[in-house]
């Protein structure tokens, strides 16, 4: 599973893993606090959103060289660009700074952290388990333009493959479609393939020509079924396959260049050049 809808709305795992270590922290905080009555919701938020800002400016700094001439870019968060590991550093200096200062919330601070951390980091472990386990691209009945069938596998080839999930009526697909053909044009050894989900072939033609998109592989998935069998449930969404056909990331949202450079660095170097 990839995604989990909850209303109109559609989480990402990994942002659901993200709020569900924070609910717990809080839980764990609340009822350590509640004993030597120390509160301690209000840190604990000031901690998280310490390793926000931090994961954010940490992952800018690592793919500055993809944010020149789109300086906007550096702060729209929408492209998911996290750098987890400076976050979860800069979080845990934070976090024993606030225990070397107050001490009267020591062990509750520290239990609620270690709390959230056990969580997020167990279930992401297992979850990165699971995807490691799955074995080749999913057998899905795909058509091209012309409405004749395509087999993914063989379209493949022995390149890595790019998954793309996307709509027409979808305002994050349509603002994606450039990066991805820039990026089409730049690593020809890796196979881009863009599974529209649920829309008649002539509908997709229509606007690839109002974008003045030029694309390879455009597929027609009438039935939504590629989102059904990977638990996609919104869009965008972009599956990383590498050369073997195993699944080594996922994106839900709209990718920006750096977004789509650091999960294009799961393939092996050799397709990138």
């Amino acid at each position: 599973m990839l995604s989990v809808g909850v209303g109109p709305l559609s989480l990402s795992i990994g942002h659901l893993l993200l709020v569900l270590a924070f609910v717990v922290a809080l839980i764990v905080g609340a009822l350590t606090g509640r004993k030597e009555k120390t509160p301690v919701a209000g840190t604990l938020a000031d901690i998280f959103l310490v390793a926000m800002v931090s994961a954010r400016i940490g992952f800018v700094v690592r793919y500055f060289g993809e944010y020149q001439g789109d300086w906007l870019g550096m702060i729209d968060i929408r492209d998911g660009g996290f750098d987890m590991v400076t976050g979860l550093v800069v979080a845990l200096a934070f976090t024993g700074y606030l225990m070397w200062k107050r001490a009267a919330m020591r062990r509750a601070l520290g239990s609620a952290v270690a709390a959230g951390l056990i969580t997020w980091g167990g279930i992401s472990g297992l979850i990165a388990l699971m995807n490691q386990q799955t074995q080749g691209l999913p057998e899905v009945a795909l058509t091209d333009l012309n409405e004749r069938p395509v087999d993914l596998a063989s379209l493949g080839g022995d390149k890595p493959t790019v998954v793309n999930l996307w709509a027409t009526w979808c305002p994050p697909c349509i603002r994606e479609m450039p990066v991805l053909e820039e990026a089409q044009q730049r690593y020809p050894n890796v196979n881009f393939v863009f599974a529209n989900q649920g829309e008649h072939p002539e509908t997709i033609r229509k606007f690839l020509m109002e974008q003045n998109l030029n694309l390879s592989h455009v597929l027609s998935d009438r039935q939504n079924r590629f989102g059904r069998v990977v638990g996609s449930h919104g869009l965008p969404t972009t599956l990383f396959y590498n050369a073997q056909g195993h699944l080594v990331d996922t994106h839900m949202g709209e990718l920006s260049r750096a977004s789509l450079a650091r999960s294009l660095e799961r393939f092996d170097a050799s397709f990138l050049n």
